[in-house]
């Protein structure tokens, strides 16, 4: 059965970073192509970053882009979001899952499994 589990969210003070990571079971994260998605208090629930382990391909939104890293670790069937400079903004459950496609430009609909969400908080 092919699981997904996200893990390495808490409390943070602003500035400060954070290691997401998704460990998938159940299937290889080789050739799988991967997305991190946010849903903050409030709002729905919006992607922020992608890989394509296949071709290596990454995008990371915008609105993230220069403090958030996407990065996978095929040894440990792993995809890791590297949170940095983190903000108020930036609180949300955190949460990986499947999708159609990732290019440098945009990232596919997700599809498939989705694991139970990492919360992240970031206060004073």
């Amino acid at each position: 059965e092919a699981r997904l589990a996200e893990s390495g969210g808490g409390l943070v003070q602003p500035g400060g970073s954070l290691r997401l990571s998704c460990a998938a079971s159940g299937f290889a994260i080789d050739d799988a192509t991967i997305g991190w998605f946010r849903q903050a208090p409030g709002k729905g629930r919006e992607g922020r970053a992608c890989i394509n382990n296949s071709d290596g391909s990454t995008y990371i939104d915008a609105s993230v882009k220069g403090r958030f890293t996407i990065s996978s670790d095929s040894a440990k069937n792993t995809v890791y979001l590297q949170l940095n400079n983190l903000t108020p903004e930036d609180t949300a459950v955190y949460s990986c899952q499947q999708i159609y496609l990732c290019t440098p430009t945009g990232m596919g609909r997700y599809h498939g499994v989705r694991g139970q969400g990492t919360r992240v908080t970031v206060s004073s």
